[in-house]
Formats: structure tokens, sequence, C-alpha cells
């Protein structure tokens, strides 16, 4: 059964691009590819641009729900939080097929209005069901904003689009490209010649729902993260939300939906989405939303039966109520690096919370490339004593081999400085702690997503933003730093189920004779015995080269 999704998808997509090439008479085709060279060229003329096409296409402003007490969901917290003085409740969400499960819970517990703001928001079947429920919930009335960044979009994504066409809903894109096909080539094209604006990224993760509940954390929408598609798995939290830190999730999505970058659909379009195109599109989401299967597990009984979010909104599941800070770049990022203009950068908050740490700190990032910044941070920490221990991508794990690339050159000087790195491993010993089965985890495709800080075993971070340079200068961010013992312990058990060596490799140093710099060994455990490796493990020779080929690159600013 597991085979059965990419059985699917291949099936899928082999229909959309029949769809969308066999009926296409010649001269058509022809057209279609004059209109994309049409539309690239204008797109690199402009390349000066600072803002992205479509900027001056008439759009109305909104703002969040302005009472939430008015419906089911903020009435029973807005009373919690009044029951726990005025904190906001918190439930970490540690397992991916969860994270699927309660988003299309709380779309279906919408009643009136439903925002979500997303790096990625995939067309694959995880992606259809979601916009399957997000389609009923504006038939019922909820009003529907989707802001999705432009900057990862594939082949079938574009479906959410659709959606436009439903008097309920609206889609912007973030930062689009002028082009809006997906051969790389034209992409990379347009980039190549618009890089100032196009490397600028909307990197946040949110859903929230009638502004009085939200889902934060580091999870795109699609199949691999939610970890139940054998050929990948990204492992990563969210964490559920609930009273006052709500209304301000809602306060930042509006600033990212109201902003100049965030463009109309129809814009880039030329038209608003056709409504013959919406039931077309309706048809294909209902018939597509009976089953999802993976390892013998049915997820859309799963998502009927209400758990987990009934369990929460019941207290079986309780949540830990906390006072949390909410840390998020603006939109206009770039300008407020610059000093061009007033705003909020949130990796200046997550170092002021890493720098008072006095005793241990835990970090979970699939990215690490630390900068002059950063080690310095790490330096500063480790000359008062203070514990650092890190997991991170192994190369056999990475999906990224650019990231990997830059992260190598810092291991050497972080073990030197005592800081403790290990490296996930692409096949587990173990899935306690890695948010999937042992199931799916045998497949040997693990992945780490996470961003998570865990500061003396007392706070945490959890959010969107890698520890890099990407997270850090270039892409906007956003998540929360929380104030809960319980929370943090909690993270912390998992990290060390996690660092185990069953699941990750410890890296050491091994001092070389004759002044010669001292090498990495990659310590883990196989089989139930000690295993050291002198040569980096990876899936292949051809991966380990072309990783140490992209390391001669000066790329760190860029990773």
């Amino acid at each position: 059964m597991a085979q059965s999704i990419g059985d699917k998808k291949a099936r899928k997509e082999c229909s959309r691009v029949m769809r969308w090439t066999a009926p296409v008479p010649g001269h058509r085709l022809i057209s279609r590819c004059h209109f994309s060279l049409i539309v690239l060229i204008v797109a690199i003329l402009s390349g000066c641009a600072s803002l992205p096409p479509g900027s001056d296409f008439p759009k109305n402003a909104s703002s969040a729900l302005a009472h939430p007490e008015e419906t089911r969901l903020g009435r029973q917290f807005e009373k919690a939080a009044r029951e726990h003085d005025g904190n906001s409740g918190f439930r970490i969400i540690p397992v991916g097929a969860d994270g699927f499960l309660i988003r299309m819970q709380m779309i279906n517990a919408a009643e009136r209005t439903l925002d979500l703001q997303y790096f990625i928001f995939r067309g694959d079947e995880t992606g259809r069901l979601l916009t399957n429920a997000v389609l009923h919930a504006a038939d019922r009335g909820v009003r529907v904003r989707v802001l999705v960044d432009d900057g990862e979009t594939v082949a079938g994504d574009e479906q959410i689009a659709a959606l436009e066409a439903h008097p309920s809903v609206e889609i912007r894109f973030f930062n689009p490209f002028a082009y809006r096909g997906h051969m790389t080539m034209f992409r990379a094209i347009e980039f190549m010649f618009n890089a100032s604006r196009l490397d600028y990224r909307m990197h946040n993760k949110l859903l929230v729902v009638d502004n009085a509940i939200a889902l934060i954390g580091g999870r795109n929408l699609g199949d691999q993260y939610f970890q139940i598609a054998p050929e990948s798995q990204f492992a990563d939290d969210d964490v559920f939300a609930a009273g006052p830190i709500a209304k301000q999730l809602s306060t930042t999505f509006d600033e990212y939906w109201n902003s100049a970058l965030s463009i109309p659909a129809a814009a880039l379009s030329g038209e608003k989405s056709s409504h013959a195109a919406l039931s077309e599109h309706r048809e294909e989401l209902k018939e597509e939303s009976k089953q999802l299967k993976a390892d013998g597990i049915d997820y859309v009984k799963r998502v009927a039966t209400g758990e987990p979010f009934n369990g929460m909104l019941s207290g079986r599941l309780p949540l830990i109520w906390a006072h949390a800070q909410l840390i998020c770049d603006s939109p206009d990022k770039k300008k407020v690096e610059s000093g061009a203009m007033v705003g909020q950068l949130m990796h200046r908050a997550v170092a002021n919370a890493t720098i008072a740490v006095k005793t241990e700190l835990l970090m979970v990032t699939p990215y690490l490339i630390p900068g002059r910044e950063g080690m310095q941070l790490f330096k500063d920490l480790r000359q008062r004593n203070v514990r650092i221990r890190v997991l991170t991508s192994s190369l056999e794990s990475s999906t990224v081999l650019l990231a990997q690339s830059g992260y190598m050159h810092y291991r050497v000087p972080l073990l030197e400085n005592g800081v403790e790195l290990y490296e996930v491993r692409s096949l587990l010993g173990n899935s306690r702690g890695s948010g999937q089965t042992a199931a799916i985890s045998r497949y040997g495709n693990y992945s780490l997503h996470a961003k998570l800080f865990v500061f003396d075993r007392q706070k945490l971070f959890i959010g969107s933003m890698n520890f890099d340079q990407r997270s850090m200068h270039l892409n906007t961010e956003m998540g929360l730093i929380i104030d809960s013992p319980a929370l943090a312990q909690q993270v912390a058990a998992r990290f060390e189920a996690m660092v185990q060596p069953v699941n990750s490799y410890m890296l050491v140093l091994r001092p070389n004779d004759a002044g010669r710099p001292p090498s990495l060994v990659w310590r883990t455990q196989e089989d139930g015995k000690a295993v050291e490796y002198e040569t980096e493990p990876a899936r292949s020779d051809w991966q380990r080269m072309k990783v140490n080929i992209y390391s001669l690159l000066p790329l760190d600013n860029e990773l």
C-alpha cells in the first residue's frame, strides 16, 4: 500500500500533463511558448524593479476577525485564558501525520475566518485534501485568505489558485516570479536577471482559525512534511496555540497579507479564476478526497474521528498554559536590515534568548551555517562553560546539498570550540522521537526539517527559522519563544532520543601526527555494535563528490 502513493502521484501527474498538452494543436503550443518568452523578456527588462509583477493590481486591505468571542472556539479559549491568568495554551505536535490531521480538523471547525500562510503548499495528495477542506469551509461562508510564497512552486501547486473563483476565497502570492510556468530554465533566467528581488522569500508557516486558535512551526504543506510518503520524510514540529497569542499571530498575518509584496492570483493570471475551472477542480478534489492510505493507515478515516483536535478541545489532551513571545520578521525585512525603514528582525530576539542561556543550549536545525555572528555566539557561550549540543543533517539524510556543503566548513571549528555535533541518520534504528512510525522509517528516507532551541530546559523556541544565513538575512521567518519548563523538557526528551547512536552520528575529532589538522570521525551504532566511520557516510560516492565540489563555491551568504 505504501507504494500506491507514488503510483497514484505518477498517474495524476501524467494525466495532468496529457490534459495540458495532448488536446493543444501545434500552433497553440507555439503561441504559448511565444507568450512565455515575452513574459520572460519583460521580467528581464524590468529586473531593477523593487516590487513584483502585479503590484499595481487593485486589492482590498483586510484584517482578522474583530470579535472571535462570537465563535465557539473564541468563546472557549477566551474563558480558558482568563482562568489561566491571561496566558495562552500550547501543545506541541511532533508527529507528522498528526500535523496533517489537526490541520484538516481545524479547517473543518472554522466558523467565520480561515487564514493560511505557507512557504510551500504542494498540490500532492495531502495538499489537495487540504484544498478540498478549505473549499468546503468557504462553502459554509467562512472567509478564506491563503498567502503562499512563490519561490519553490512546482507543477501542480497552482491548483490552489482555482479557488479564487469562490466568492469567499482570496489567494495571494508573495514576491512572485513574472513567468508563471514551471520550466526550470525560464525561472532560472528570470532569477539571474532579478536576483536581488527574487532571492527574498517568505518562509513563514501559519494557520489561524477564527482568530482564536493557530498552528505555527516549521512544517510546509505536503506529503513529505507529514511523514507519510515512503520516498521522503521531513521530520518537523508544530505547536497548537490558543488564547491571546492567536490574536498576535493574526496581526502578523494581516501585515503580510496587506504588504505590497503580496500579489493577488488574478494579477498574475490576467483574470480571476473561472467558475467553470473551479467546478472542474471541485469534482477532481471530491474524487481524490475519498481516500488517502499509506502503510495500511486510512488517513481520511482518521480525519473523521476528530482526533487529536477534539482531545485538545475537551482537555483529554491537555494544553500547557504559559507566557509566550511572538517573534516575526517584517514583510520588508530587507529594508529593515538596510536601515531604510523601522521594523522587526526576529533573529535578534533569538540571539538575545540564546546569549542569556546559563548552563545548556539544545538546538535542532536541518541547516547549520552559523556565519561569523553565529560562531561568535557559540564562542561566547562556551567561554561561560555553557554546554551546546546540536542535531543537524548528515550528508546521507540531506536533501539540499548546497546547504550541506556550507555546513561542512564549520564542523571542525565548532568541535574545537567544544560544541557537540550530531548528524541524523537517514535510516533510523529507533523511531522514538522521530515523528513517524517504524513502518515508514524502514524506507531509510528520513530527513530533518525541525527548527527548535531549548534554553536551559526552561524555555524553547519553535518556528520556521533555521540557524543559517538565509533564515537570518534573506528569508522572512516567524516563531514563538515559550516560557514553559514542561514544553522545554518534552522537546529535550525527544532530542535525547534522536541523538542516540542508533539514530545519529556523533562527530568527534581525531588528532593526527606531524602537525596535520585533526580529522573527523562519525560514531554510530549498527546491529547493536559501536561503529566508527573515517569517511563521511553518504548515499553514494557521487553524492559525496557533488557536495565536495559545491563546498568550493563561496555561497555561505546564500545558504
